[in-house]
């Protein structure tokens, strides 16, 4: 076991691991472990001042067996990132971790059971699953995170523990519901350090179980979240766009005799693209141009072509290491591509008989890729005091995709067959009579991602259906024909799918149909929110404005007359008890207040009655008194009164109940039919994809033919 353990630290401490001779023990552990990178010094690893786990802790984990060889190297992997951690209340809370479980939660602490049955026990489950996640469970009305997580996310989100940092409880931390979004955006979107860009998120939801067994509830992971992979459940039923940003690959450096190998997998696309034969300068040019989400160097990187040790600055291989020396990465060992493939699965928590599409495309007979200081020089890439050469090559207007299609063509150009292609679309779009459309521009991530997920709300379905209707809308327009005929070979080159003209055709027919066939283009005018004056027009707007005119009144009539049933019923019962209340209060007050109120905290409408004192004075036989009596206080969703002004009655609360159970079954409904729609395209999604593409080359050549400067058809 000693023997074990000494090799196991060497590999923490020395680069790359080494690769062990046939028969060593150590060998399937040496492989297991990430390895810290490498600083300043060239003969040696300099270790963050953080107190990391030492070796009398590996060794008691592995005489306790309380964690097996892979359990371990998360453990350490999460170590890492806690070095790093420099805030006073996450330094109190690391040092209340036990690193016995993959949680990190010292199970002699208050609330550190793992019982089977409890919370933290589920929790380690999912943690099982997705060991190199930040784990966020919903309990009730807010997420939370537990152990390692904890700190993590007090470190980065800024947050504050649970419970202060007192010393007898496990390191807790988390966030009201409302407040997902924006702590996942603010920590995968804005400035986000070496340690945070490497950390991805894992959602829980849970959901109720039968009424009959109300303490049931059933969690299930919803989704995933990191830099470039923005988390979608519950997109389905908002009304506002999503901020989807290009995805991140994860990237993998191997060296060989043909030269440098650089292979980029994406988790969304289920793609990957493989360049070699490339020089050491090509490699740390395309590093400093590409934001990725993780970098894995292989273990061939380690020697040089004459075999020796790589570990200083300059030389064969030192600059590659050297612009990596400040970068996050992990060396692994194998294959370069298909242990590759392993890697990201274990990241994602893939399965794994999950495939990924090659999309590289032989770079053939081409012009050489400008270098990384003409790049800088001329404001590919953005430089300090460096013009955009992009902002001069397209209109002002034209941002995002067609921006970073240009700059990809500059960086990577393609073979001079597919260049002419592009520059001959360039003459026919600066000499286009005809009316052109508005080149909707649609992520091809972003379509894959929610389709995937059936995530795909209205808005983003009627944006599809933009994209496919603009294909055919230029095919129809021989103009604008030709140019489509041009793009498939650049579409191709950029996207790796193999589409013929006419199989696009048909499939945009195919799949505009099917999203004209559900979703509600006109005006809603079969469709309007319900509307009665006693009642604030606010309640029936954000209750019905959820779901209607999403789809079209033909798949949801019955629950459409269920809905406008029971609002015409809560009117009534509002009208009828308000009438005999003012009727009442007339016998009281010569003035009265009383007004319908509507809590949109709660979702509810009551009465407001300033005069509520007058209530404890009514005395039998009083005036008014039957119509008074059957007020109550109104209380909240957990049974709490809300305040002395508010009150309901029984009439008013059935029919508010019966109009909420309605209205829910409405919008069950109308997310029904859009998952469904979603399913339906996925097996369209080559030509969506392709079709988004095209439409993203041509807007792009287009910005630039009428900017007028003519540098493509140079």
């Amino acid at each position: 076991m000693t023997d074990k353990v000494r090799n196991r630290n060497l590999s923490l401490d020395l680069g790359p691991p080494t690769m062990p001779s046939q028969g060593d023990d150590g060998a399937s552990e040496l492989q297991q472990l990430p390895i810290i990178h490498i600083e300043e010094n060239e003969d040696e690893v300099i270790e963050s001042s953080v107190t990391s786990i030492d070796q009398t802790m590996i060794t008691k984990l592995l005489a306790s067996n309380v964690l097996d060889d892979k359990d371990l190297s998360h453990i350490l992997w999460w170590n890492e990132k806690l070095q790093m951690c420099k805030k006073p209340s996450t330094v109190h809370l690391i040092e209340r971790l036990d690193y016995s479980n993959l949680l990190g939660m010292d199970c002699n602490l208050k609330n550190g059971s793992l019982k089977e049955g409890i919370l933290y026990s589920e929790m380690l489950q999912f943690k099982s699953k997705f060991p190199r996640q930040i784990l966020l469970c919903r309990v009730g009305d807010f997420y939370e995170a537990v152990g390692i997580d904890a700190c993590i996310l007090v470190e980065y989100a800024a947050l504050n523990p649970f419970g202060g940092l007192r010393t007898d409880s496990i390191p807790r931390a988390g966030f009201p519901v409302v407040n997902l979004r924006q702590t996942l955006d603010d920590l995968t979107h804005n400035g986000y350090s070496v340690v945070s860009a490497a950390i991805q998120w894992c959602i829980v939801e849970e959901v109720q179980g039968p009424a009959q067994a109300q303490s049931t509830k059933r969690r299930f992971v919803s989704g995933h979240a990191h830099p470039g992979n923005p988390y979608v459940y519950g997109l389905v039923g908002v009304d506002h766009d999503l901020d989807f940003p290009e995805p991140m690959p994860v990237v993998g450096i191997s060296h060989s005799s043909r030269g440098y190998c650089i292979n980029m997998v994406l988790e969304i696309m289920k793609t990957y693209s493989s360049e070699d034969c490339l020089t050491e300068y090509a490699v740390v040019t395309k590093l400093r141009t590409c934001r990725y989400h993780h970098l894995f160097l292989h273990t061939s990187l380690s020697r040089n072509s004459h075999g020796t040790s790589i570990r200083g600055k300059f030389g064969e291989g030192g600059l590659l290491l050297g612009e990596c020396r400040s970068r996050h990465f992990e060396w692994f060992d194998g294959n370069p591509i298909s242990d590759l493939f392993v890697k990201v699965k274990e990241l994602y928590g893939l399965d794994h008989d999950v495939m990924f599409r090659n999309v590289t495309v032989s770079s053939g007979n081409r012009a050489q890729p400008l270098t990384l200081g003409t790049c800088t020089q001329i404001g590919v890439i953005p430089t300090d005091g460096i013009p955009s050469l992009l902002e001069v090559l397209l209109l002002p207007h034209c941002t995002g995709l067609p921006i970073l299609y240009v700059r990809d063509l500059l960086l990577n150009p393609p073979s001079y067959e597919i260049a002419s292609k592009i520059q001959a679309t360039c003459k026919l779009l600066s000499s286009v009579t005809c009316s052109i459309p508005e080149f909707t521009c649609v992520s091809s991530a972003k379509i894959v991602k929610l389709l995937e997920w059936k995530e795909a709300n209205h808005i983003e379905l009627c944006r599809i259906k933009n994209v496919v209707d603009e294909i055919l809308h230029m095919n129809r327009t021989p103009e604008l024909k030709k140019i489509v005929e041009h793009l498939i070979g650049p579409t191709w080159v950029a996207t790796g799918l193999e589409i013929d003209f006419k199989t696009l055709v048909a499939g945009c027919e195919i799949a505009s149909g099917k999203i004209d066939k559900i979703i509600s283009l006109d005006c809603n005018e079969d469709q309007k929110v319900s509307s009665f004056k006693a009642i604030p027009g606010e309640f029936f707007e954000d209750m019905e404005s959820e779901w209607k005119g999403r789809v079209k009144a033909i798949h949801i009539n019955d629950v459409l007359t269920s809905v406008d049933e029971a609002a015409k019923a809560l009117h009534l019962a509002v009208t009828e008890v308000f009438a005999a209340v003012v009727f009442g209060l007339k016998a009281f007050v010569r003035y009265h207040n009383v007004e319908i109120f509507y809590c949109r905290e709660q979702k509810a409408v009551w009465f407001k009655i300033p005069f509520h004192w007058f209530l404890t004075t009514l005395s039998i036989g009083s005036p008014g008194e039957e119509h008074i009596e059957l007020l109550k206080y109104a209380v909240d969703s957990k049974g709490r009164k809300v305040g002395d002004e508010l009150f309901t009655t029984g009439m008013v609360e059935d029919a508010l109940s019966r109009y909420h159970e309605a209205n829910a079954k409405a919008k069950a409904r109308v997310l029904e039919l859009l998952r469904g729609l979603s399913a339906e395209l996925q097996s369209h999604i080559n030509i969506i994809v392709f079709s988004s593409t095209l439409v993203v080359i041509t807007k792009a050549l287009y910005a630039h033919g009428e900017r007028g400067n003519g540098f493509f058809l140079q």
